[in-house]
């Protein structure tokens, strides 16, 4: 199945807010239950927000009217329940909104996390590591902020607005329309700010995954070896610093707009205070209202014009949420090469036995695969798609070695990333112990077939966890053993902790050898019973390469092995040799016969021994 997305270049173009909105709903309904509790507990909220102004006006007319003292005190206990009322549900309020947002944070972040996992390998190799990290960090945190403040205040407001309005209106609609007249202050502006506001936060989020990407990539131990070496940490300073002075200024212009907003806002509310108090007051000299009914109104329009502010910069708040949601469901949106089939089956039991049956394959195109947001550029790469296999067909029956050889580019590696499964054939057919991969869950093809590369990677964790990545049940005999075979327990045991030694990002405090030793005591532990090595001693000097041949001795007993071969000299005593050139298998056979046909692999034999 190949990946893709509704557009060629979705991390430039926005998605209609209702179709964004429909999916946070629906990412949403596990949570239903608590929201109802939410929204029960901001509506009594906001009904005790309007009743203190209108008691507030009854004890101005107890007091002008000359009411016995037992009538203020009754109307004052009131007004002093209603605040402790509000008091606590603010805070039950503010619970469960919390709640709300932290649960919706943590299902993001997990669902994110399981999904990228599921990404095949071309997704991570153009990927920018930093922009993919905000997704899960900022992006989601944007996100949380629907929940846990947007949602809090859009539902209290909304309800004291409306039960606000409507005392209002009981107690004088004149002087309610009057105030009303100043509403177009607030809806304009929402409006125009809302889409620039949201156009700057997009703006922000793209450099700060930018400035993520590249604190990744320089404070990794290569990263900054290299910045070093060519002297150019004040370049790199400079153009850092160039990102954050951008961030720096998109921030206060996000906050002048907003503050703007709020000032004219505030303005606004004070002057229809001044008008309440004026026309209101006319009524009152007529007799047309009581003092309270005065007070009670002044005191509603704040009541009025505060909600009414916060709903239309909740506008501003709501553009730049959907921002957030937008940014990471363009990654969930990226559907995964590998999926499983309904009824797909484990690999068999027993020892197992690969065949490559009239296999074609191209690699994904970037269009398939990745973002132009992720990978920071305007436009995706359109190049890719072209066919790097061509029928190619082999079986390695079970126990038994086969080597490929072959020019840079020949298709050795892709031979096996699809054993792996890391990738599903284009055509054709890959069988493990008879069964098509796509027919086998790819949980147990990863646990049947042990992969070690050339660059040894390892996690920047312990020893013991580095090696129980393969077997996370392993004892420390068993992991003893492991380095034993591996040739590296007399190593583990001189260090400062031994197996609950750190070993540095990528394993960078280890010799090449010894990663490479590392990884192969990995899939000793691992146990599996078929294994690909890819030019796995390429990099290493003779007596490391010595050292990792002995242990790779111990990895390959008994099991099916396929071996990509750097160094032709390893080759020697496979059971068979197959040479690809342009992604097909131009010659085969052993060491010997291949030399006396004097064909392509009697050239590689020459060029590596002149």
């Amino acid at each position: 199945m190949a990946m893709h997305h509704a557009s060629s270049d979705p991390g430039r173009q926005n998605r209609p807010a209702g179709e964004t909105t429909r999916r946070i709903l629906r990412l949403a309904r596990p949570h239903r239950r608590r929201m109802a509790w939410f929204l029960t507990a901001s509506t009594a909220g906001a009904v005790l927000t309007v009743v203190t102004p209108v008691l507030a006006g009854r004890a101005t007319d107890a007091i002008t009217s000359g009411a016995p003292l037992s009538v203020l005190a009754a109307v004052a206990g009131l007004i002093a329940a209603a605040a402790v009322a509000e008091s606590a549900l603010s805070l039950v309020t503010r619970w469960l909104s919390a709640n709300l947002g932290e649960g919706l944070i943590h299902q993001l972040r997990t669902t994110v996390f399981d999904h990228v996992q599921r990404m095949p390998v071309a997704f991570f190799t153009r990927t920018r590591t930093g922009a993919l990290v905000s997704r899960l960090n900022s992006d989601v945190l944007g996100a949380q902020r629907a929940f846990s403040d947007t949602l809090a205040g859009v539902v209290s407001n909304l309800v004291t607005l409306l039960l606000t309005l409507g005392v209002m209106l009981a107690i004088s609609w004149p002087v309610t329309l009057l105030a009303a007249l100043l509403l177009p202050v607030f809806l304009v502006p929402a409006r125009l700010m809302g889409r620039r506001l949201a156009a700057l936060e997009r703006e922000a989020a793209d450099h700060n995954a930018a400035m993520s990407t590249r604190m990744t990539e320089r404070f990794s131990a290569p990263g900054a070896t290299l910045v070093k070496l060519f002297g150019r940490p004040s370049q790199e300073s400079a153009e850092f610093a160039e990102r954050a002075d951008r961030v720096r200024t998109i921030g206060v212009r996000s906050a002048m707009l907003q503050w703007v907003f709020v000032t004219a806002l505030t303005l606004a509310s004070s002057l229809a205070v001044a008008l309440v108090y004026g026309v209101g007051g006319g009524f009152a000299l007529a007799g047309a209202l009581s003092a309270g009914d005065v007070v009670a109104l002044a005191m509603l329009l704040t009541r009025l014009y505060q909600p009414l502010t916060a709903l239309a910069g909740a506008r501003m708040e709501i553009m730049t949420v959907l921002v957030s949601f937008e940014r990471v469901f363009e990654v969930l949106d990226l559907r995964p090469m590998i999926d499983d089939a309904p009824d797909a089956r484990p690999v068999p039991a027993g020892p197992l036995g690969v065949e490559f049956d009239h296999v074609s394959f191209a690699y994904p195109t970037a269009e398939q695969v990745s973002l132009a947001s992720l990978e920071e550029v305007a436009v995706l790469d359109a190049r890719g798609g072209e066919t790097v296999l061509q029928e190619v067909s082999f079986t390695v029956p079970a126990g038994r070695m086969v080597a490929l050889v072959g020019s840079s580019g020949a298709g050795k590696s892709t031979v096996a990333q699809l054993v792996a499964r890391l990738y599903d054939a284009g055509s054709g057919a890959v069988r493990i112990g008879g069964e098509d991969v796509r027919e086998l869950t790819a949980e147990s093809v990863h646990r049947a077939v042990g992969f070690v590369t050339q660059d040894g990677h390892l996690l920047h964790d312990t020893v013991a966890a580095n090696l129980r990545i393969g077997a996370p049940e392993a004892t420390d005999p068993e992991l003893w053993a492991a380095l034993r075979r591996a040739r590296l327990e007399d190593l583990v045991a001189s260090l400062p902790d031994g197996l609950d030694t750190t070993v540095g990002e990528r394993g960078y405090r280890l010799s090449g050898g010894e990663r490479q030793r590392m990884t192969i005591a990995r899939v000793l532990l691992a146990r599996p019973r078929v294994v690909v090595l890819d030019e796995a001693t390429a990099s290493l000097d003779s007596t490391s390469e010595a050292a990792v041949q002995a242990a790779l001795a111990e990895a390959l007993e008994g099991r099916t092995a396929i071996v990509i071969a750097h160094r032709l000299s390893t080759v020697r005593n496979v059971d068979e040799i197959l040479v690809l050139e342009a992604g097909r298998v131009v010659e085969r056979g052993g060491h010997s016969s291949l030399l006396a046909r004097d064909g392509r692999y009697a050239e590689l034999v020459g060029a590596a021994h002149p």
